[in-house]
C-alpha cells in the first residue's frame, strides 16, 4: 500500500513535467491514470516547440539520469513509439550539470586507496563532460620508466578518468520501484500492451544499468573490443588503466578527435568523407557480423574521426551482441529479401524461433513481400536497411511474435550510421560501401562450402555427445532397476518390447544410424 501510494504522487509530479513540455500523449494513449493526466495538461497548459519525440526527450532529461537512461532504451522501440520519436529520442542528449570537483577527488582516494597525487602527476578538477551516470576529468600519469641513461625523459601521459555520480545508485533504486509499478499496472490493466512484455523490459532496463554503474564492466568491454580490433588500424580504442580503475572509477588513455556529423570541419582538416564512411561501414560490420558484440550507443558524440582519418570510439556502458544463430538468421534473411523470396524469409524467420510454428506461413510470406516489395529492384544507396528493419520488426504486432531485444538495439544503431552518412554526403550510403566486406562475409560464411562444413560440424557435434548420451542413459537404467525411478507400467512394457529389454544396447545404434545418415546426405 505505501509503495502505490509513493508511485502515485511520483506518477503526479512526472505527469506535471510531461504535460509543461507537451509531451504527455505516450499516456494519454494507453489510458494511464486519465484524472491524474487531465489534470497535470489542466494546470499546466504550455506549446511547446517540436516534434513528439522532442518533447519527450525534453522531459526526460528535466526528470533525472534514470529517465534518461529509460529514454535511450525507448528509443530503440520503433516498434512500439515509431520510427520518428524513437529517432528523436536516440539523439536524446545524456547531459547533466557536473559534481564539484572536490567530491570527485574524495570519491577517487576512497576507491583508488590513495592520494590523487600518489596516483597522478595532475587532475583536472573541472570535468571535460558531465551525463547522467558519470562525468569525465582529464588527468596525466607518470610515463613508463625507460631503462638506459642516454634516455631522454618523457613527459606525463594524458589520460580520462571517469567517476560514478554521486548517490546516483540510490537514486536509480528510488526510480526503478516507479518503473515497476508502473509495469505492473500496463501489464493488469491494458491487455493489448502485455505482448511488449513491460515487465520484463523492466528488468532488461534495471541489468543494462546496473551494469553501466560499474565502470569495471565498462572496461572490461572496451578491452574486449579493443582486442577484436587488434590487427585493424582503423578502429582505435582507449587502453584502459586498471591500476587506476574501480567499480565507481575508470582510468583509460585520453582520445581525441572531430566528432564523425561534423561535415564542415572533417573538411577543414582535409578527411575525405567517402574514405571516412568506408572506414565505419566496415567497422560497423565487423562487429556486428564478423565478432557478435557491438557498441550499443554509437552516436556522433562517441565516435569520433581522428586526424590520421581512422576512427576513435568512447564510451563503453552499451554493448550489444549476437550470438552465431542469430547471426546466421539475419544473414540469410538479407539473402532472402535480396532474391525476393518471401516463403524462404518466412521459413527462417520459424528457423530463428521468431515466428510460432502455430502461425501460417504463407500468410507471413505474404505479410512480408509487403513490406519488401516497395524496395525491390531499387539502388542499394537508395534503401535504408535500418528502416526496412523496423518495418519486419513491426510485423510483430499483427503476429504476435515475441520482441527481440538484441535486434531493436541493433536496428537502432544503424539507423544512426545511416543518419550519420547522409549527414556526411546524402549520395552515399553506408551499406553500398560495406559491400564487398557483406559479399566476402556471405561467401565465406553463407555459401555453398560453408553450410556444407556447418552440417558437418553439427554432426561431429552430435557424435561428441553420445558418450553423454550413454552415461546418461546408463545412470537412468542404473536408478529405474534401484527404483529411484519409477515409470508407468505400460511405457515399460513398450520400452522392453521395443528394446528386448535392454535400454542402452539398442540406443546407442539407432543414434549412430540417424547420424551416418545425416553425414552421408551432406557429403
Amino acid at each position: 500500500m505505501l509503495r502505490t501510494v509513493r508511485s502515485l504522487l511520483r506518477f503526479q509530479r512526472i505527469a506535471r513535467t510531461l504535460a509543461r513540455h507537451d509531451a504527455l500523449a505516450p499516456l494519454e494513449e494507453i489510458g494511464m491514470a486519465p484524472g491524474l493526466v487531465w489534470l497535470a495538461r489542466r494546470f499546466s497548459r504550455r506549446a511547446a516547440e517540436g516534434r513528439p519525440g522532442q518533447k519527450l526527450a525534453r522531459a526526460l532529461t528535466e526528470m533525472g539520469p534514470s529517465f534518461i537512461k529509460l529514454g535511450q532504451m525507448l528509443s530503440t522501440r520503433a516498434d512500439l513509439l515509431g520510427d520518428q520519436v524513437a529517432l528523436d529520442l536516440a539523439e536524446l542528449q545524456d547531459h547533466l550539470p557536473p559534481f564539484d570537483g572536490a567530491l570527485a577527488r574524495q570519491i577517487l582516494e576512497e576507491e583508488l586507496g590513495q592520494p590523487v597525487e600518489a596516483l597522478f602527476v595532475s587532475f583536472d578538477a573541472v570535468p571535460v563532460s558531465a551525463a547522467s551516470i558519470a562525468q569525465v576529468h582529464n588527468a596525466s600519469i607518470a610515463p613508463e620508466i625507460v631503462a638506459g641513461p642516454e634516455e631522454s625523459p618523457q613527459a606525463p601521459r594524458p589520460v580520462a578518468v571517469k567517476i560514478l555520480r554521486p548517490g546516483i545508485e540510490k537514486a536509480f533504486e528510488r526510480d526503478l520501484e516507479f518503473f515497476y509499478w508502473l509495469a505492473e499496472w500496463v501489464e493488469r490493466a491494458q491487455p493489448k500492451l502485455r505482448r511488449f512484455r513491460p515487465l520484463e523490459a523492466v528488468r532488461v532496463f534495471e541489468d543494462t544499468v546496473r551494469l553501466e554503474m560499474d565502470l569495471r564492466m565498462e572496461g572490461a568491454a572496451a578491452s574486449e573490443l579493443a582486442e577484436n580490433f587488434a590487427d585493424d588500424e582503423t578502429y582505435n580504442v582507449p587502453v584502459i588503466d586498471w591500476r587506476r580503475s574501480s567499480r565507481r572509477v575508470l582510468t583509460m588513455s585520453r582520445v581525441a578527435g572531430i566528432p564523425m556529423d561534423d561535415r564542415a570541419a572533417l573538411l577543414a582538416a582535409g578527411h575525405d568523407l567517402a574514405e571516412v564512411l568506408t572506414k565505419a561501414a566496415g567497422i560497423f560490420f565487423n562487429q556486428v557480423f564478423r565478432d557478435g558484440f557491438f557498441h550499443g550507443d554509437q552516436h556522433p558524440g562517441n565516435m569520433w574521426v581522428a586526424a590520421d582519418g581512422n576512427i576513435v570510439a568512447v564510451d563503453f556502458g552499451i554493448m550489444g551482441r549476437l550470438d552465431w544463430p542469430t547471426r546466421r538468421h539475419l544473414a540469410d534473411m538479407l539473402i532472402a529479401t535480396l532474391g525476393g523470396d518471401y516463403h524462404r524469409l518466412a521459413a527462417v524467420y520459424m528457423e530463428a524461433g521468431y515466428l510460432p510454428q502455430s502461425r501460417a506461413l504463407d500468410v507471413f510470406a505474404q505479410a512480408l513481400r509487403s513490406v519488401c516489395e516497395p524496395i525491390a529492384g531499387r539502388p542499394l544507396n537508395e534503401i535504408s536497411f535500418a528502416r526496412l528493419l523496423a518495418q519486419l520488426l513491426r510485423l510483430t504486432e499483427s503476429f504476435e511474435l515475441p520482441v527481440q531485444p538484441q535486434l531493436l538495439l541493433l536496428q537502432k544503431n544503424m539507423l544512426m550510421a545511416e543518419g550519420v552518412s547522409r549527414r556526411l554526403d546524402p549520395a552515399l550510403n553506408i551499406w553500398t560501401l560495406a559491400q564487398p566486406l557483406i559479399d566476402a562475409w556471405m561467401r565465406q560464411n553463407r555459401g555453398p562450402e560453408a553450410r556444407l562444413r556447418e552440417g558437418v560440424e553439427d554432426v561431429l557435434h552430435g557424435l561428441r555427445q553420445l558418450p553423454t548420451l550413454a552415461d546418461n542413459l546408463e545412470r537412468a537404467t542404473a536408478e529405474l532397476a534401484d527404483g529411484r525411478i519409477r515409470l508407468h507400467p505400460e511405457t515399460v512394457a513398450q520400452l522392453n518390447a521395443r528394446s528386448g529389454g535392454n535400454h542402452v544396447r539398442w540406443a546407442l545404434p539407432v543414434a549412430l544410424a540417424a547420424l551416418a545418415m545425416a553425414l552421408a546426405a551432406l557429403l
